[in-house]
């Protein structure tokens, strides 16, 4: 039974790792339709983290739930007189920074308060850190920041490292291809972004 388990779990993972693919490619694309693919696969990575005890990445992907239909709608709604598909990609400004830099440390605080003492993480402030760092890039990504990308490439290379900890190796190549797209995803958009102004 345990083997039909384990390996049962192993195709929701590959599975879920093949529609964050498919995610990721939509999301370089500035395709809408990333964001009702985004609720699929955090569905679907919900259950992978519980399994695995990854407590904050599971919580995360509740968060992406939400956002992803508040990005869905920005998307729609962000840029009033525009298509779905012309909302403008944008720079993060200084004030920005300053308030998610502020929102993402104070996450990660929080996080790793609540790992440390309610959960049997083995990596509480590496989940804490991760999580935070994708809060905040998931909401960059809803409002078309350029350099959500940035961040991303950071998460990604870390999560790789807890993930190959895990043995999660599906989502470890996942990620690995993450971290790639993370820096195509900057470029394709720093050429939209150069090409409107």
């Amino acid at each position: 039974m345990d083997w039909l388990i384990h390996h049962l779990n192993l195709v929701v993972e590959i599975f879920g790792a093949v529609t964050g693919l498919i995610y990721l490619y939509f999301s370089i694309r500035q395709n809408i339709w990333l964001w009702p693919l985004g609720i699929f696969t955090s569905a679907v990575y919900i259950y992978v983290f519980f399994v695995s005890k990854f407590y904050a990445d599971m919580g995360l992907q509740g968060y992406y739930l939400v956002v992803s239909i508040y990005g869905w709608y920005h998307w729609l709604h962000g840029a009033p007189g525009n298509r779905s598909d012309e909302l403008p990609v944008s720079r993060t400004s200084r004030r920005q920074w300053v308030a998610l830099l502020i929102i993402t440390l104070v996450l990660f605080v929080l996080i790793a308060w609540v790992l440390e003492r309610f959960t049997d993480s083995d990596v509480p402030r590496w989940d804490a850190f991760t999580t935070a760092a994708s809060i905040t890039a998931t909401w960059m990504l809803a409002r078309k920041l350029l350099e959500h990308w940035l961040i991303w490439v950071v998460v990604d290379a870390v999560s790789m490292g807890l993930y190959i900890y895990k043995g999660l190796y599906p989502t470890v190549g996942l990620f690995a291809v993450y971290t790639l797209m993370a820096v195509k995803g900057y470029v394709e958009w720093k050429k939209d972004l150069l090409k409107r102004n």
